[in-house]
């Protein structure tokens, strides 16, 4: 289903030398006035504007000067893995003698700071505990680290639950009575606020000239952050969109962690060219199969170190492990699909959706879940083993409707049937007992049946309106690419328009190749619908709909336009 951006009521004046078509996209996404295209980092929110930073930053400078022993405990996703990275970077940058890091494996002690990851860091003796992209909900694993005689530093950005644990500093911009405008930073992003606050301190404090440190430029941590938010997929609001901005032209200047060298290098992608997509969807995959198959520590040392040599080795091992997961990951969308066959994609498909299978992998339920959800336009958790008794499962959301409060509704209506589950609005993670699937499932359907009517269940592709001719030209497609960084809550521009199709053909297996003309006109453009062939397009259309992106195509080093075809319908 096709519907067309409207300016929104908080679109506002923009300089008047803008193209006409980029004009129309940016008060389509309601940017309120000029200030909002400016990128640079003297436009980010301060730090101070966090609540309880002063708190975090009073522990860990206590900590820097007394010689105490740092750990920082992460997610094992790519934001917590580049949140992890950048703390221990900061920290050691800024004289801390002693900064380890521990992620947990998903497979053995689950998300966040659980007691059983305090045990398994009490036994390295820390002083401080940080915990980057997790802690808000670990109420239990707080207490049981300060029952050790830690301190615990908390810096997150998920949903907090009824109860905040009792640490000695909670830096989370969505915590109750935070005033941080922008509530949409990613875990790297909450680290490097903390850090930026940090350095502030001790340069008024005298630090760096006391001791002969040479005062950290933070800004080259840019790359790190920048690919954390991007591969957590949060809304790209102004602040977000300069981190981001930033940190992708320090990559694309080759002014990055030998890492995300490699990582780019293992995925074909070079840098000078690369934008958010690049960073989405074919650096952070690599990143986040470490977590998803093994253990993240492989992908967090491959960001740690600054040999070449080593950086190089580390990201081939990630890019192998990546395609084992996709590998997996096409069996369990078989498998997946299958099941939607069974079910009938109509009315008696619930609105809420849950899949279960026993084979299942836990560490890719989450990708499984968003395809299906793509496929079926809905909500969907999928569910994979954790053991004899438990079930992990992985809910992707559709827009309008908020998965973690679902979820917390679900948990208030029906008390003890879930074990734990935080997340996003778009995003959430659950566990509960194998013996309640069938009941959550069906208290699950009945939850967003209260929110979503039969119409909210069909997909729906967003588009920019339509393109004069004169406008089909690789000076917009790349002016476009520049005008970002696009993302989720700034989403890349989408046109639409009625052409005739001319050749087409399969390449790759499943991808369609068209020659498209707009209707009246015989000029001809090459376009390519990724995956068309498994979304079931079809060839012989003779005239269609289509939405697309104005697309550069490289190849060989030639430079051409290309549509990117995001939705085609028939047109009689």
């Amino acid at each position: 289903m096709l519907r067309r951006r409207q300016p929104g009521s908080a679109a506002g004046a923009l300089p008047a030398e803008l193209h006409p078509v980029l004009a129309r996209i940016y008060r389509a996404r309601n940017l309120a006035s000029a200030v909002e295209l400016d990128n640079s980092l003297e436009n980010l929110i301060p730090p101070e504007r966090l609540k309880q930073m002063d708190r975090a930053v009073s522990l860990l400078a206590e900590a820097l000067r007394a010689g105490r022993r740092i750990m920082v405990v992460a997610d094992f996703d790519a934001d917590g893995a580049t949140g992890c990275a950048l703390a221990v970077r900061a920290l050691t940058q800024m004289g801390a003698r002693d900064v380890r890091y521990l992620v947990p494996n998903r497979f053995e002690y689950g998300y966040g700071l659980t007691p059983e990851i305090v045990a398994l860091a009490a036994r390295q003796e820390p002083d401080l505990l940080v915990t980057v992209d997790n802690g808000i909900a670990s109420v239990a694993g707080v207490r049981a680290a300060r029952a050790c005689g830690m301190r615990v530093l908390i810096t997150d950005h998920h949903l907090p639950g009824p109860e905040l644990p009792e640490a000695d500093a909670i830096v989370n911009p969505n915590q109750s009575g935070d005033e941080f405008p922008s509530k949409h930073l990613a875990g790297v992003g909450v680290a490097f606020y903390v850090m930026l606050a940090l350095r502030a301190h001790l340069r008024a404090a005298g630090w760096f000239a006391e001791r002969g440190i040479a005062e950290p430029n933070l800004a080259r941590l840019l790359d790190l952050v920048a690919l954390g938010t991007v591969a957590d997929v949060v809304p790209l609001d102004h602040n977000n969109r300069i981190l981001v901005a930033q940190g992708l032209a320090r990559i694309n200047h080759g002014q990055c962690v030998e890492g995300i060298r490699a990582l780019a290098e293992a995925a074909g992608r070079r840098p000078g060219a690369l934008t958010a997509t690049d960073l989405g969807y074919c650096i952070a995959p690599r990143l986040n199969a470490a977590g998803r198959l093994e253990d993240m520590t492989l992908g967090v040392e491959c960001l740690l170190t600054d040999d070449p040599a080593a950086a190089t080795d580390m990201a081939q091992r990630l890019d192998r492990l990546n395609r084992e997961r996709r590998a997996i990951e096409a069996e369990m969308q078989d498998q997946a699909r299958a099941a939607l066959a069974a079910l009938r994609l109509d009315a008696t498909l619930p609105r809420g959706l849950c899949l279960f299978d026993e084979s299942w992998h836990q560490g890719v339920i989450g990708l499984v879940a968003a395809r299906v959800r793509e496929r079926a336009h809905r909500p969907v958790i999928a569910f994979a083993p954790a053991n004899e008794r438990e079930l992990k499962g992985s809910a992707r959301s559709v827009p309008g409707l908020h998965i973690r409060d679902a979820l917390d509704a679900v948990a208030a209506r029906h008390p003890g049937m879930l074990h734990k589950f935080g997340g996003h609005a778009m995003a959430a993670g659950l566990t509960l007992e194998r013996r309640h699937l069938d009941a959550f499932s069906a208290a699950f359907d009945a939850e967003i049946s209260r929110h979503l009517a039969e119409e909210d269940l069909h997909g729906v592709v967003w588009s920019d309106g339509e393109l004069e001719l004169r406008d089909f030209t690789l000076t917009l497609a790349e002016l476009l690419r520049s005008a970002g960084p696009w993302g989720a809550g700034f989403p890349e521009p989408v046109f639409e328009g009625t052409f005739d199709v001319g050749g087409r053909r399969i390449v790759g297996d499943k991808h369609l190749k068209l020659t498209l003309r707009p209707h009246g006109h015989e000029r001809a453009l090459d376009a390519i619908a990724f995956n068309g062939a498994e979304r079931g397009l079809r060839q012989e259309w003779p005239r269609v709909r289509a939405a697309y992106r104005l697309d550069v195509n490289e190849y060989q080093g030639r430079r051409s336009l290309q549509l990117v075809i995001e939705h085609l319908e028939p047109v009689a």
